[in-house]
């Protein structure tokens, strides 16, 4: 069954959905978008160096990627708004990437795979790098769940409950820099931030609860995965775009749906 790219290319999206919906939608609840961004575009410079060092690119991407959001950790409340830290380091981080891979004569390089994703040429070894770290990072956001939500209301809260908000923010941390590392080969850098946001974002509409919002944000990623890969094989449009394309029309229904519930119309 594996051998077919499709099926592959399908259980890739699948894979990156279940490890972006509950992340994202800490990154919703926490107003981290700029902060999933920024770690996403780091990404790129850590794949320059593994192929550099001639080492597979999961392993430099999630390096770099957790640098990039220890750094901007560290660096946050110390005289810069947090907009201005993100926009400097990312597209600085972006921009020492792309000039890092020029110097990589000896290595030929499809550098639009890597900025938008190749998710038809996924292979059984990137199946697995991809599954595994998408249970690695629903296993992390399990086992801290509780007191994510917790620090994610209020540090004092959390403080009072014997929880470090500082802690919690590193198992934040060290997610993202696994889902970016394991999304590269399905959507590419410049599209991991919306994996992470559009479809918690479509799917808090319809959740009451925290654990509904996760859950729904995974069927909405995966649906979109699906639908996505099938639209772009039928229309000969680009995969990782277009599967993003369907999260972005599954926000906007669901924002016209929470728009004409009875209970938000005026009157």
């Amino acid at each position: 069954m594996l051998d077919d790219f499709m099926t592959r290319a399908t259980l890739a999206g699948i894979g990156v959905a279940f490890a972006a919906a509950p992340l994202g939608s800490f990154v919703v609840w926490r107003r981290m978008a700029y902060f999933g961004d920024a770690t996403a575009h780091a990404a790129i410079l850590g794949i320059a160096l593994s192929l550099a060092l001639n080492l597979s690119i999961f392993p430099g991407a999630i390096a770099v990627a957790l640098i990039m959001a220890l750094t901007v950790s560290a660096l946050s409340g110390r005289g810069y708004a947090m907009d201005t830290l993100l926009g400097v380091l990312a597209h600085s981080a972006l921009a020492f990437g792309l000039v890092a891979v020029s110097f990589l004569s000896g290595i030929r390089i499809d550098l639009m795979a890597y900025l938008f994703g190749d998710i038809l040429a996924v292979s059984r070894g990137d199946l697995a790098v991809i599954w595994g770290g998408a249970a690695l990072v629903v296993g992390l956001i399990a086992w801290r769940w509780s007191a994510l939500l917790t620090s994610t209301l209020n540090d004092e809260l959390a403080y009072a409950s014997g929880i470090d908000p500082k802690r919690e923010q590193l198992v934040l941390t060290l997610s993202l820099a696994i889902t970016v590392a394991v999304a590269i080969k399905v959507v590419g850098v410049l599209l991991i931030a919306a994996m992470l946001i559009i479809p918690a974002a479509a799917a808090r509409p319809l959740s009451r609860t925290p654990e509904g919002m996760a859950l729904i944000a995974a069927l909405i990623g995966s649906a979109s995965a699906v639908v996505g890969l099938r639209g772009a094989y039928v229309l000969d449009t680009p995969a990782g775009p277009s599967i993003v394309c369907v999260a972005a029309l599954c926000f906007v229904a669901t924002s016209l749906i929470r728009a004409f519930k009875p209970g938000n119309q005026a009157g």
